[in-house]
Protein backbone atom coordinates (compact mmCIF):
# COMPACT_ATOMS: atom_id res chain seq x y z
CA UNK A 1 0.00 0.00 0.00
CA UNK A 2 1.36 3.49 -0.86
CA UNK A 3 2.35 5.79 2.03
CA UNK A 4 -0.48 7.78 3.62
CA UNK A 5 1.00 11.03 2.34
CA UNK A 6 0.47 9.98 -1.25
CA UNK A 7 -2.91 8.39 -0.55
CA UNK A 8 -4.35 11.55 0.96
CA UNK A 9 -2.91 13.79 -1.73
CA UNK A 10 -4.33 11.62 -4.50
CA UNK A 11 -7.72 11.56 -2.83
CA UNK A 12 -7.75 15.34 -2.51
CA UNK A 13 -6.69 15.65 -6.15
CA UNK A 14 -9.36 13.28 -7.45
CA UNK A 15 -12.10 14.92 -5.38
CA UNK A 16 -11.28 18.48 -6.41
CA UNK A 17 -14.36 20.29 -7.84
CA UNK A 18 -12.68 20.98 -11.16
CA UNK A 19 -12.39 17.23 -11.78
CA UNK A 20 -15.95 16.21 -10.96
CA UNK A 21 -18.61 15.14 -13.44
CA UNK A 22 -19.02 17.39 -16.45
CA UNK A 23 -22.18 17.51 -18.58
CA UNK A 24 -20.22 18.78 -21.58
CA UNK A 25 -16.62 18.51 -22.81
CA UNK A 26 -14.28 20.58 -20.65
CA UNK A 27 -10.60 21.40 -20.50
CA UNK A 28 -8.77 18.96 -18.24
CA UNK A 29 -6.70 21.58 -16.49
CA UNK A 30 -4.70 19.19 -14.37
CA UNK A 31 -3.95 16.68 -17.12
CA UNK A 32 -0.19 16.14 -17.57
CA UNK A 33 0.81 17.67 -14.25
CA UNK A 34 0.45 16.93 -10.56
CA UNK A 35 -0.66 19.29 -7.79
CA UNK A 36 2.25 20.72 -5.84
CA UNK A 37 1.23 18.83 -2.71
CA UNK A 38 1.19 15.50 -4.56
CA UNK A 39 4.47 16.15 -6.34
CA UNK A 40 6.07 17.02 -3.01
CA UNK A 41 4.70 13.91 -1.33
CA UNK A 42 5.84 11.71 -4.19
CA UNK A 43 9.32 13.22 -4.11
CA UNK A 44 9.62 12.53 -0.38
CA UNK A 45 8.58 8.90 -0.65
CA UNK A 46 9.64 7.67 -4.07
CA UNK A 47 13.01 6.35 -2.93
CA UNK A 48 11.34 4.36 -0.16
CA UNK A 49 8.83 2.89 -2.58
CA UNK A 50 11.31 1.94 -5.27
CA UNK A 51 14.01 0.42 -3.09
CA UNK A 52 17.78 0.71 -3.69
CA UNK A 53 18.61 2.88 -6.75
CA UNK A 54 20.57 0.04 -8.39
CA UNK A 55 17.40 -1.94 -8.95
CA UNK A 56 15.34 0.93 -10.41
CA UNK A 57 14.60 0.89 -14.13
CA UNK A 58 17.73 1.28 -16.27
CA UNK A 59 20.16 1.36 -13.36
CA UNK A 60 21.43 -2.19 -13.90
CA UNK A 61 22.55 -1.19 -17.39
CA UNK A 62 24.21 1.96 -16.06
CA UNK A 63 25.97 -0.08 -13.38
CA UNK A 64 27.32 -2.43 -16.04
CA UNK A 65 29.13 0.44 -17.71
CA UNK A 66 30.80 1.40 -14.44
CA UNK A 67 31.30 -1.89 -12.60
CA UNK A 68 31.76 -4.26 -15.50
CA UNK A 69 29.53 -7.19 -16.47
CA UNK A 70 30.99 -9.62 -13.92
CA UNK A 71 30.03 -7.43 -10.95
CA UNK A 72 26.58 -6.85 -12.40
CA UNK A 73 26.11 -10.59 -12.77
CA UNK A 74 26.75 -11.00 -9.04
CA UNK A 75 24.13 -8.35 -8.29
CA UNK A 76 21.45 -8.89 -10.90
CA UNK A 77 21.56 -12.42 -12.29
CA UNK A 78 18.21 -14.21 -12.48
CA UNK A 79 17.59 -17.81 -11.49
CA UNK A 80 18.80 -20.22 -14.19
CA UNK A 81 17.39 -20.93 -16.77
CA UNK A 82 15.16 -17.84 -16.67
CA UNK A 83 15.79 -14.82 -18.88
CA UNK A 84 16.35 -11.42 -17.30
CA UNK A 85 13.50 -8.90 -17.88
CA UNK A 86 15.92 -6.32 -19.30
CA UNK A 87 17.16 -8.86 -21.82
CA UNK A 88 13.55 -9.46 -22.88
CA UNK A 89 13.38 -5.79 -23.87
CA UNK A 90 16.39 -6.08 -26.21
CA UNK A 91 16.27 -7.43 -29.76
CA UNK A 92 19.26 -9.71 -30.22
CA UNK A 93 19.10 -11.95 -33.32
CA UNK A 94 20.79 -15.34 -33.55
CA UNK A 95 21.27 -16.19 -37.24
CA UNK A 96 21.27 -19.87 -38.21
CA UNK A 97 23.35 -21.11 -41.15
CA UNK A 98 23.87 -24.60 -42.54
CA UNK A 99 26.23 -25.52 -45.38
CA UNK A 100 28.43 -23.09 -47.32
CA UNK A 101 29.74 -24.75 -50.47
CA UNK A 102 30.71 -23.99 -54.06
CA UNK A 103 27.34 -25.02 -55.51
CA UNK A 104 24.11 -24.87 -53.53
CA UNK A 105 22.28 -28.17 -53.13
CA UNK A 106 19.23 -27.03 -51.12
CA UNK A 107 17.53 -23.67 -50.67
CA UNK A 108 19.16 -22.89 -47.33
CA UNK A 109 22.72 -23.47 -48.59
CA UNK A 110 24.93 -20.50 -49.45
CA UNK A 111 27.97 -20.28 -51.67
CA UNK A 112 31.09 -18.54 -50.29
CA UNK A 113 30.38 -15.26 -52.10
CA UNK A 114 26.87 -15.13 -50.67
CA UNK A 115 28.12 -15.80 -47.16
CA UNK A 116 30.82 -13.14 -47.50
CA UNK A 117 28.13 -10.73 -48.69
CA UNK A 118 26.19 -11.49 -45.50
CA UNK A 119 29.22 -10.61 -43.38
CA UNK A 120 29.80 -7.40 -45.33
CA UNK A 121 26.13 -6.42 -45.01
CA UNK A 122 26.19 -6.93 -41.25
CA UNK A 123 29.35 -4.87 -40.79
CA UNK A 124 28.22 -2.11 -43.16
CA UNK A 125 25.00 -1.80 -41.16
CA UNK A 126 26.77 -1.36 -37.85
CA UNK A 127 26.41 -4.87 -36.43
CA UNK A 128 28.79 -6.34 -33.87
CA UNK A 129 29.02 -10.12 -33.90
CA UNK A 130 29.08 -11.65 -30.41
CA UNK A 131 29.92 -15.03 -28.92
CA UNK A 132 27.41 -17.38 -27.27
CA UNK A 133 29.09 -16.62 -23.94
CA UNK A 134 28.28 -12.93 -24.39
CA UNK A 135 24.71 -13.70 -25.40
CA UNK A 136 24.02 -15.98 -22.43
CA UNK A 137 25.60 -13.49 -20.02
CA UNK A 138 23.26 -10.82 -21.41
CA UNK A 139 20.22 -13.08 -21.15
CA UNK A 140 21.01 -13.93 -17.52
CA UNK A 141 21.89 -10.44 -16.26
CA UNK A 142 20.26 -7.93 -18.60
CA UNK A 143 23.71 -6.36 -19.06
CA UNK A 144 23.82 -4.39 -22.33
CA UNK A 145 25.37 -5.64 -25.53
CA UNK A 146 26.69 -3.50 -28.40
CA UNK A 147 24.01 -1.40 -30.08
CA UNK A 148 23.35 -3.87 -32.90
CA UNK A 149 24.50 -7.34 -31.82
CA UNK A 150 24.20 -10.59 -33.73
CA UNK A 151 25.27 -14.17 -33.04
CA UNK A 152 26.13 -16.35 -36.03
CA UNK A 153 25.47 -20.08 -35.62
CA UNK A 154 26.30 -22.96 -37.96
CA UNK A 155 24.64 -26.37 -37.76
CA UNK A 156 25.68 -29.91 -38.72
CA UNK A 157 29.48 -29.80 -39.09
CA UNK A 158 29.84 -29.55 -42.87
CA UNK A 159 33.25 -29.51 -44.59
CA UNK A 160 32.38 -26.06 -45.87
CA UNK A 161 32.54 -24.75 -42.32
CA UNK A 162 36.29 -25.39 -42.35
CA UNK A 163 36.93 -24.71 -46.04
CA UNK A 164 34.90 -21.52 -46.45
CA UNK A 165 33.29 -20.24 -43.23
CA UNK A 166 36.35 -20.26 -40.96
CA UNK A 167 38.58 -18.29 -43.39
CA UNK A 168 35.87 -15.66 -43.85
CA UNK A 169 35.26 -15.34 -40.10
CA UNK A 170 39.00 -14.86 -39.69
CA UNK A 171 39.14 -12.33 -42.53
CA UNK A 172 36.45 -10.15 -40.98
CA UNK A 173 37.24 -11.07 -37.34
CA UNK A 174 33.70 -12.27 -36.71
CA UNK A 175 32.97 -14.93 -34.05
CA UNK A 176 30.58 -17.85 -34.52
CA UNK A 177 29.28 -20.99 -32.83
CA UNK A 178 29.35 -24.37 -34.60
CA UNK A 179 26.93 -27.14 -33.58
CA UNK A 180 28.33 -30.55 -34.54
CA UNK A 181 27.27 -34.15 -33.92
CA UNK A 182 30.14 -36.60 -33.29
CA UNK A 183 28.45 -39.52 -35.04
CA UNK A 184 29.01 -37.73 -38.32
CA UNK A 185 32.70 -37.07 -37.65
CA UNK A 186 33.14 -40.70 -36.55
CA UNK A 187 31.64 -41.93 -39.82
CA UNK A 188 28.67 -43.54 -38.08
CA UNK A 189 26.13 -41.25 -39.77
CA UNK A 190 26.13 -41.03 -43.56
CA UNK A 191 25.20 -37.86 -45.33
CA UNK A 192 26.67 -34.80 -46.97
CA UNK A 193 30.23 -33.56 -46.46
CA UNK A 194 31.64 -33.60 -42.97
CA UNK A 195 34.36 -32.03 -40.90
CA UNK A 196 37.17 -34.24 -39.65
CA UNK A 197 38.30 -34.33 -36.05
CA UNK A 198 41.60 -32.71 -37.06
CA UNK A 199 39.75 -29.85 -38.77
CA UNK A 200 37.48 -29.42 -35.77
CA UNK A 201 40.51 -29.22 -33.45
CA UNK A 202 41.99 -26.46 -35.60
CA UNK A 203 38.70 -24.58 -35.50
CA UNK A 204 38.32 -25.03 -31.74
CA UNK A 205 41.78 -23.51 -31.20
CA UNK A 206 40.69 -20.25 -32.83
CA UNK A 207 39.34 -17.73 -30.26
CA UNK A 208 36.66 -16.69 -32.76
CA UNK A 209 35.13 -20.18 -32.69
CA UNK A 210 32.87 -21.84 -30.13
CA UNK A 211 32.22 -25.55 -30.62
CA UNK A 212 28.89 -26.86 -29.33
CA UNK A 213 26.84 -30.05 -29.35
CA UNK A 214 24.11 -31.08 -31.79
CA UNK A 215 23.45 -34.60 -30.36
CA UNK A 216 25.39 -37.75 -31.37
CA UNK A 217 23.47 -38.96 -34.43
CA UNK A 218 21.08 -36.05 -35.20
CA UNK A 219 17.74 -37.89 -34.72
CA UNK A 220 14.86 -36.25 -36.63
CA UNK A 221 13.01 -35.52 -33.38
CA UNK A 222 14.41 -36.03 -29.87
CA UNK A 223 10.88 -35.93 -28.49
CA UNK A 224 10.17 -39.34 -29.99
CA UNK A 225 13.21 -41.25 -28.68
CA UNK A 226 13.29 -43.31 -25.49
CA UNK A 227 14.61 -41.92 -22.22
CA UNK A 228 17.72 -44.07 -22.57
CA UNK A 229 18.41 -42.92 -26.13
CA UNK A 230 17.70 -39.31 -25.21
CA UNK A 231 20.23 -39.37 -22.38
CA UNK A 232 22.78 -40.93 -24.74
CA UNK A 233 22.23 -38.39 -27.53
CA UNK A 234 22.54 -35.43 -25.18
CA UNK A 235 25.21 -36.51 -22.70
CA UNK A 236 27.44 -38.68 -24.91
CA UNK A 237 27.78 -35.89 -27.48
CA UNK A 238 29.06 -33.55 -24.79
CA UNK A 239 31.43 -36.17 -23.39
CA UNK A 240 32.80 -37.12 -26.83
CA UNK A 241 33.44 -33.52 -27.90
CA UNK A 242 35.11 -32.65 -24.61
CA UNK A 243 37.28 -35.78 -24.83
CA UNK A 244 38.43 -35.02 -28.37
CA UNK A 245 38.87 -31.25 -28.06
CA UNK A 246 39.91 -30.86 -24.44
CA UNK A 247 37.54 -27.94 -23.86
CA UNK A 248 34.22 -27.57 -22.01
CA UNK A 249 31.11 -27.89 -24.18
CA UNK A 250 28.50 -25.55 -22.72
CA UNK A 251 25.86 -25.27 -25.45
CA UNK A 252 23.46 -27.59 -27.27
CA UNK A 253 21.27 -27.23 -30.35
CA UNK A 254 18.15 -29.38 -30.74
CA UNK A 255 18.16 -31.27 -34.07
CA UNK A 256 15.52 -29.62 -36.28
CA UNK A 257 14.63 -27.44 -33.28
CA UNK A 258 12.36 -30.08 -31.72
CA UNK A 259 12.18 -30.23 -27.93
CA UNK A 260 9.71 -30.52 -25.09
CA UNK A 261 9.96 -30.42 -21.30
CA UNK A 262 11.48 -33.91 -21.13
CA UNK A 263 14.11 -33.11 -23.76
CA UNK A 264 15.01 -29.78 -22.16
CA UNK A 265 15.36 -31.50 -18.79
CA UNK A 266 17.77 -34.01 -20.31
CA UNK A 267 19.86 -31.14 -21.65
CA UNK A 268 19.90 -29.54 -18.21
CA UNK A 269 20.80 -32.85 -16.55
CA UNK A 270 23.74 -33.28 -18.93
CA UNK A 271 25.23 -30.02 -17.65
CA UNK A 272 24.73 -27.65 -20.57
CA UNK A 273 24.47 -23.94 -19.79
CA UNK A 274 22.04 -23.18 -22.63
CA UNK A 275 20.37 -24.72 -25.67
CA UNK A 276 19.26 -23.32 -29.02
CA UNK A 277 16.16 -24.11 -31.03
CA UNK A 278 14.60 -23.11 -34.36
CA UNK A 279 11.14 -22.89 -35.89
CA UNK A 280 9.62 -22.70 -39.35
CA UNK A 281 7.72 -19.45 -38.79
CA UNK A 282 7.18 -16.71 -36.21
CA UNK A 283 10.90 -16.64 -35.49
CA UNK A 284 11.90 -14.56 -32.46
CA UNK A 285 14.76 -12.59 -30.95
CA UNK A 286 16.77 -14.27 -28.21
CA UNK A 287 15.12 -12.22 -25.46
CA UNK A 288 11.72 -13.63 -26.42
CA UNK A 289 12.89 -17.19 -25.80
CA UNK A 290 11.05 -19.47 -23.41
CA UNK A 291 14.25 -19.89 -21.35
CA UNK A 292 17.99 -20.41 -21.71
CA UNK A 293 17.14 -23.99 -22.66
CA UNK A 294 15.28 -22.83 -25.79
CA UNK A 295 17.07 -19.81 -27.28
CA UNK A 296 15.34 -18.72 -30.48
CA UNK A 297 17.07 -18.30 -33.84
CA UNK A 298 16.32 -16.75 -37.24
CA UNK A 299 17.05 -18.55 -40.50
CA UNK A 300 19.77 -16.75 -42.50
CA UNK A 301 17.22 -15.78 -45.16
CA UNK A 302 15.83 -13.25 -42.66
CA UNK A 303 19.00 -11.16 -42.67
CA UNK A 304 17.62 -8.18 -44.60
CA UNK A 305 14.54 -7.72 -42.44
CA UNK A 306 16.67 -7.78 -39.28
CA UNK A 307 18.98 -4.95 -40.31
CA UNK A 308 16.85 -2.18 -38.79
CA UNK A 309 15.39 -4.15 -35.89
CA UNK A 310 18.31 -5.43 -33.83
CA UNK A 311 19.06 -3.65 -30.55
CA UNK A 312 21.30 -4.76 -27.73
CA UNK A 313 19.72 -2.78 -24.90
CA UNK A 314 22.39 -0.06 -24.67
CA UNK A 315 25.78 0.55 -26.24
CA UNK A 316 26.93 3.52 -24.17
CA UNK A 317 25.63 5.87 -21.51
CA UNK A 318 24.46 8.21 -24.26
CA UNK A 319 22.18 5.50 -25.62
CA UNK A 320 20.49 4.81 -22.31
CA UNK A 321 17.01 6.25 -21.79
CA UNK A 322 17.06 9.37 -19.61
CA UNK A 323 16.32 8.84 -15.96
CA UNK A 324 12.60 9.57 -15.46
CA UNK A 325 11.57 12.77 -13.72
CA UNK A 326 9.13 10.87 -11.58
CA UNK A 327 8.77 7.11 -11.41
CA UNK A 328 5.57 5.36 -10.48
CA UNK A 329 5.96 2.47 -8.04
CA UNK A 330 3.36 0.57 -10.04
CA UNK A 331 5.52 0.87 -13.17
CA UNK A 332 8.43 -0.76 -11.41
CA UNK A 333 6.36 -3.49 -9.80
CA UNK A 334 4.36 -4.31 -12.93
CA UNK A 335 7.34 -4.31 -15.27
CA UNK A 336 6.32 -1.88 -18.02
CA UNK A 337 9.09 -0.69 -20.34
CA UNK A 338 8.46 2.39 -22.47
CA UNK A 339 12.15 3.03 -23.22
CA UNK A 340 12.88 0.60 -26.08
CA UNK A 341 13.12 1.55 -29.77
CA UNK A 342 9.99 1.29 -31.90
CA UNK A 343 10.18 -1.52 -34.46
CA UNK A 344 7.87 -3.27 -36.90
CA UNK A 345 7.59 -7.05 -37.19
CA UNK A 346 5.61 -9.20 -39.63
CA UNK A 347 4.38 -12.58 -38.45
CA UNK A 348 2.81 -15.61 -40.10
CA UNK A 349 1.29 -17.90 -37.48
CA UNK A 350 -0.90 -20.88 -38.30
CA UNK A 351 -1.62 -19.47 -41.75
CA UNK A 352 -2.59 -16.03 -40.44
CA UNK A 353 -0.66 -12.87 -41.36
CA UNK A 354 -0.29 -9.97 -38.96
CA UNK A 355 1.97 -6.97 -38.42
CA UNK A 356 3.06 -5.77 -34.98
CA UNK A 357 4.71 -2.47 -34.06
CA UNK A 358 6.25 -2.52 -30.59
CA UNK A 359 8.29 -0.31 -28.27
CA UNK A 360 8.25 3.34 -27.28
CA UNK A 361 5.74 5.23 -25.17
CA UNK A 362 1.99 4.68 -25.85
CA UNK A 363 -0.31 7.69 -26.26
CA UNK A 364 -3.62 8.40 -27.97
CA UNK A 365 -4.61 11.07 -30.48
CA UNK A 366 -8.22 12.25 -30.64
CA UNK A 367 -8.51 14.20 -33.90
CA UNK A 368 -11.00 16.98 -34.63
CA UNK A 369 -12.55 14.95 -37.47
CA UNK A 370 -11.94 11.70 -39.32
CA UNK A 371 -8.75 11.00 -41.24
CA UNK A 372 -6.56 8.20 -42.47
CA UNK A 373 -4.16 7.06 -39.76
CA UNK A 374 -1.02 8.33 -41.59
CA UNK A 375 -2.69 11.75 -41.83
CA UNK A 376 -3.28 11.80 -38.07
CA UNK A 377 0.37 10.89 -37.44
CA UNK A 378 1.69 13.58 -39.80
CA UNK A 379 3.42 16.37 -37.90
CA UNK A 380 3.55 14.44 -34.62
CA UNK A 381 6.53 12.82 -32.91
CA UNK A 382 4.86 9.39 -33.00
CA UNK A 383 6.17 6.90 -35.58
CA UNK A 384 3.53 4.17 -35.50
CA UNK A 385 -0.20 3.99 -34.82
CA UNK A 386 -3.28 1.82 -35.13
CA UNK A 387 -6.89 2.94 -35.40
CA UNK A 388 -8.30 3.23 -31.89
CA UNK A 389 -11.65 3.26 -30.14
CA UNK A 390 -15.14 3.00 -31.58
CA UNK A 391 -16.89 6.11 -32.84
CA UNK A 392 -20.34 7.26 -33.87
CA UNK A 393 -21.17 6.73 -37.54
CA UNK A 394 -24.04 9.23 -37.55
CA UNK A 395 -22.05 12.00 -39.26
CA UNK A 396 -19.20 11.39 -41.70
CA UNK A 397 -16.95 14.05 -40.16
CA UNK A 398 -17.86 13.49 -36.51
CA UNK A 399 -15.16 12.73 -33.92
CA UNK A 400 -17.70 11.63 -31.28
CA UNK A 401 -16.51 8.45 -29.57
CA UNK A 402 -18.48 5.58 -28.07
CA UNK A 403 -17.81 5.87 -24.35
CA UNK A 404 -15.68 8.42 -22.49
CA UNK A 405 -12.39 9.52 -24.02
CA UNK A 406 -9.35 11.33 -22.66
CA UNK A 407 -6.35 12.20 -24.82
CA UNK A 408 -3.21 14.21 -24.22
CA UNK A 409 -3.52 15.39 -27.83
CA UNK A 410 -6.42 17.64 -26.81
CA UNK A 411 -5.98 17.68 -23.04
CA UNK A 412 -9.73 17.25 -22.83
CA UNK A 413 -11.94 14.70 -21.13
CA UNK A 414 -15.14 13.98 -23.04
CA UNK A 415 -17.80 11.96 -21.17
CA UNK A 416 -19.61 9.17 -22.97
CA UNK A 417 -23.31 9.32 -23.83
CA UNK A 418 -25.16 8.42 -20.58
CA UNK A 419 -27.71 6.36 -22.51
CA UNK A 420 -25.00 4.33 -24.28
CA UNK A 421 -22.51 3.89 -21.45
CA UNK A 422 -24.32 1.07 -19.57
CA UNK A 423 -24.12 -1.06 -22.73
CA UNK A 424 -20.33 -0.83 -22.45
CA UNK A 425 -20.11 -2.16 -18.91
CA UNK A 426 -17.45 -4.84 -18.59
CA UNK A 427 -15.59 -3.90 -21.75
CA UNK A 428 -11.89 -3.00 -21.38
CA UNK A 429 -11.31 0.56 -20.23
CA UNK A 430 -7.81 1.52 -21.40
CA UNK A 431 -5.96 3.75 -18.92
CA UNK A 432 -2.52 5.07 -19.88
CA UNK A 433 -0.10 6.90 -17.57
CA UNK A 434 3.54 7.91 -18.17
CA UNK A 435 4.72 4.66 -16.61
CA UNK A 436 2.02 2.03 -17.06
CA UNK A 437 -1.08 0.83 -18.88
CA UNK A 438 -4.07 -0.69 -17.14
CA UNK A 439 -6.99 -2.50 -18.76
CA UNK A 440 -9.93 -2.56 -16.33
CA UNK A 441 -13.62 -3.46 -16.78
CA UNK A 442 -15.57 -0.33 -17.67
CA UNK A 443 -18.19 0.77 -15.12
CA UNK A 444 -20.58 3.46 -16.36
CA UNK A 445 -21.26 4.60 -12.80
CA UNK A 446 -17.58 5.06 -11.93
CA UNK A 447 -15.75 5.89 -15.13
CA UNK A 448 -17.69 8.67 -16.88
CA UNK A 449 -15.86 11.46 -15.04
CA UNK A 450 -12.23 12.48 -14.96
CA UNK A 451 -12.35 12.13 -11.19
CA UNK A 452 -13.49 8.54 -11.62
CA UNK A 453 -10.59 7.81 -13.93
CA UNK A 454 -8.11 9.30 -11.46
CA UNK A 455 -9.58 7.30 -8.63
CA UNK A 456 -9.01 4.15 -10.68
CA UNK A 457 -5.49 4.97 -11.96
CA UNK A 458 -3.91 8.19 -10.65
CA UNK A 459 -1.94 10.16 -13.22
CA UNK A 460 -3.90 8.91 -16.23
CA UNK A 461 -3.25 10.95 -19.39
CA UNK A 462 -5.18 8.89 -21.97
CA UNK A 463 -8.30 6.74 -21.73
CA UNK A 464 -10.92 5.13 -23.95
CA UNK A 465 -13.14 2.04 -24.09
CA UNK A 466 -12.02 -0.86 -26.29
CA UNK A 467 -14.18 -3.65 -27.72
CA UNK A 468 -13.06 -6.72 -25.79
CA UNK A 469 -10.12 -8.54 -24.28
CA UNK A 470 -8.27 -10.82 -26.68
CA UNK A 471 -5.58 -11.80 -24.17
CA UNK A 472 -6.14 -11.21 -20.46
CA UNK A 473 -3.73 -11.96 -17.62
CA UNK A 474 -1.56 -13.90 -20.04
CA UNK A 475 -4.36 -16.12 -21.37
CA UNK A 476 -6.21 -15.99 -24.74
CA UNK A 477 -9.92 -15.44 -24.20
CA UNK A 478 -12.66 -17.98 -24.88
CA UNK A 479 -15.81 -17.37 -26.92
CA UNK A 480 -17.93 -16.99 -23.78
CA UNK A 481 -15.87 -13.99 -22.66
CA UNK A 482 -17.11 -11.92 -25.63
CA UNK A 483 -20.74 -12.12 -24.50
CA UNK A 484 -23.06 -10.43 -26.98
CA UNK A 485 -20.36 -8.44 -28.79
CA UNK A 486 -21.50 -8.07 -32.41
CA UNK A 487 -19.63 -10.21 -34.95
CA UNK A 488 -16.89 -11.28 -32.54
CA UNK A 489 -16.97 -14.71 -34.20
CA UNK A 490 -16.93 -13.37 -37.77
CA UNK A 491 -13.76 -13.53 -39.83
CA UNK A 492 -12.67 -9.95 -40.45
CA UNK A 493 -9.58 -7.80 -40.57
CA UNK A 494 -8.85 -6.97 -36.93
CA UNK A 495 -7.02 -4.16 -35.14
CA UNK A 496 -5.61 -4.52 -31.63
CA UNK A 497 -3.13 -3.25 -29.11
CA UNK A 498 -1.66 -4.41 -25.82
CA UNK A 499 1.45 -5.20 -23.79
CA UNK A 500 3.95 -7.96 -24.53
CA UNK A 501 5.87 -10.16 -22.11
CA UNK A 502 8.73 -7.65 -22.02
CA UNK A 503 6.36 -4.91 -20.86
CA UNK A 504 6.46 -3.06 -24.19
CA UNK A 505 3.38 -1.57 -25.87
CA UNK A 506 2.33 -3.29 -29.10
CA UNK A 507 -0.09 -2.10 -31.80
CA UNK A 508 -1.06 -4.16 -34.82
CA UNK A 509 -3.49 -5.50 -37.39
CA UNK A 510 -4.22 -8.76 -39.16
CA UNK A 511 -3.85 -8.97 -42.94
CA UNK A 512 -5.98 -12.09 -43.14
CA UNK A 513 -9.55 -12.53 -41.98
CA UNK A 514 -9.76 -13.93 -38.46
CA UNK A 515 -12.32 -14.23 -35.67
CA UNK A 516 -11.71 -12.76 -32.22
CA UNK A 517 -11.09 -16.04 -30.40
CA UNK A 518 -8.51 -17.19 -32.95
CA UNK A 519 -6.86 -13.77 -32.84
CA UNK A 520 -6.42 -14.04 -29.09
CA UNK A 521 -4.61 -17.34 -29.55
CA UNK A 522 -2.37 -15.82 -32.24
CA UNK A 523 -1.45 -12.83 -30.07
CA UNK A 524 -0.73 -15.08 -27.12
CA UNK A 525 1.63 -17.07 -29.34
CA UNK A 526 3.21 -13.81 -30.51
CA UNK A 527 4.10 -12.95 -26.92
CA UNK A 528 1.36 -10.57 -25.76
CA UNK A 529 0.27 -10.87 -22.14
CA UNK A 530 -2.55 -8.30 -22.47
CA UNK A 531 -4.36 -7.38 -25.68
CA UNK A 532 -7.64 -5.68 -26.51
CA UNK A 533 -9.55 -5.42 -29.77
CA UNK A 534 -9.95 -2.02 -31.37
CA UNK A 535 -12.33 -0.80 -34.07
CA UNK A 536 -11.94 -3.40 -36.82
CA UNK A 537 -13.43 -4.41 -40.17
CA UNK A 538 -13.47 -1.44 -42.54
CA UNK A 539 -11.66 0.76 -39.98
CA UNK A 540 -8.68 -1.58 -39.57
CA UNK A 541 -5.60 0.53 -40.24
CA UNK A 542 -1.94 0.57 -39.24
CA UNK A 543 0.74 3.11 -40.12
CA UNK A 544 4.50 3.20 -39.59
CA UNK A 545 6.93 5.98 -40.45
CA UNK A 546 4.31 7.79 -42.51
CA UNK A 547 3.18 4.81 -44.57
CA UNK A 548 -0.01 2.77 -44.41
CA UNK A 549 0.66 -0.92 -43.80
CA UNK A 550 -2.67 -2.23 -45.07
CA UNK A 551 -3.34 -3.03 -48.72
CA UNK A 552 -6.59 -1.08 -49.04
CA UNK A 553 -8.03 2.33 -48.16
CA UNK A 554 -9.63 2.00 -44.72
CA UNK A 555 -12.53 3.99 -43.37
CA UNK A 556 -11.28 7.33 -41.93
CA UNK A 557 -11.14 7.38 -38.13
CA UNK A 558 -10.96 10.08 -35.43
CA UNK A 559 -8.86 8.22 -32.86
CA UNK A 560 -5.58 6.27 -32.79
CA UNK A 561 -3.23 4.57 -30.34
CA UNK A 562 0.28 5.78 -31.20
CA UNK A 563 3.86 5.01 -30.16
CA UNK A 564 6.49 7.68 -29.45
CA UNK A 565 10.11 6.48 -29.81
CA UNK A 566 12.53 7.10 -26.92
CA UNK A 567 14.54 9.67 -28.88
CA UNK A 568 11.37 11.78 -29.34
CA UNK A 569 10.21 11.43 -25.71
CA UNK A 570 11.28 14.43 -23.62
CA UNK A 571 10.43 12.63 -20.38
CA UNK A 572 7.47 14.86 -19.54
CA UNK A 573 4.12 13.35 -18.46
CA UNK A 574 2.66 14.24 -21.88
CA UNK A 575 5.42 13.99 -24.51
CA UNK A 576 3.13 14.01 -27.56
CA UNK A 577 3.95 16.77 -30.05
CA UNK A 578 1.20 17.94 -32.40
CA UNK A 579 2.04 20.02 -35.44
CA UNK A 580 5.70 20.13 -34.40
CA UNK A 581 4.78 22.02 -31.21
CA UNK A 582 4.73 20.48 -27.76
CA UNK A 583 1.34 20.55 -26.04
CA UNK A 584 1.58 23.08 -23.25
CA UNK A 585 0.08 22.36 -19.86
CA UNK A 586 -2.56 25.03 -20.20
CA UNK A 587 -3.77 23.62 -23.49
CA UNK A 588 -2.25 26.26 -25.73
CA UNK A 589 0.91 25.81 -27.81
Amino acid sequence: KPPVAIDSALLAFAQAPSLDAFPTPVSSEKLCRLPASLASAAAQTSSELLGPPLFQAGMLQRASLVLGPEKVEQLGVVVWPEIHPQAMAARVPVLMYHDVLAEQEVFFDLDPDQFESHLQTLLENGFTAISPDQLVHHLRTGAPLPEKPVLLSFDDGYAGHYDHVLPLLQKYQVPGVFFVFPGKLDGQVAGRSTLTWDQLKIMAADPLVTIASHSVTHPPDLRSVSDEDLAFEVAESKRRLEEQLGIPIRYFSYPSGHYDERVAQAVADAGYLAAFTMRQDNEQFAGASESLLAIERFGQSNLRRLLDRAWGGAASSADLPPAPRTVSPAATVNGFDFSTPVAMEKHNIDGQSLTLISGGRPVTIHADSRYQVPEILAGTNAVGAVDGGFFSLKFLDSNVMIGPVLSQSTKRFVPGNPSENPKLNGRPLVLITPEQVQFVPFDAQRHNTLAGLYRTVPGVTDAFVAAAWLVRNGEPQTASSFGTLFDFDAKRHRAFWGINQAGQPVVGVTHTMVDSVALGVLLHQAGLKEAVMLDSGASTSLAYEGQSLVGYEPRPVPHVVALIPPEANDGSPCPLVMGNQAIALDGSP
